[in-house]
């Protein structure tokens, strides 16, 4: 079945339908999440940024500081 047809099914169906799908898809994907790729350069940079963080060279900052951050940037 065609990207368009699967659409046109969709808007078919009732909220409550389109909602149950909707986390039908994301539990799909959830339980596939180990088959998607990554690049080596990314995976890379993930050992580096948690070996570094093993060795107390990062710093860590809590998310409430970073969103009072971004919120005071943009205001």
């Amino acid at each position: 079945m065609k990207s368009e047809e699967i659409a046109r099914e969709v808007e078919k169906l009732g909220l409550s339908e389109k909602l149950i799908l909707v986390e039908d898809i994301w539990d799909g994907i959830a339980r596939n999440n180990g088959e998607l790729p990554m690049p080596e350069w990314q995976k890379s940079e993930l050992d580096k940024r948690y070996r570094q963080y093993k060795e107390g060279k990062l710093k860590l900052r809590d998310w409430e500081g970073v969103h009072e951050e971004i919120r005071n940037k943009y205001k």
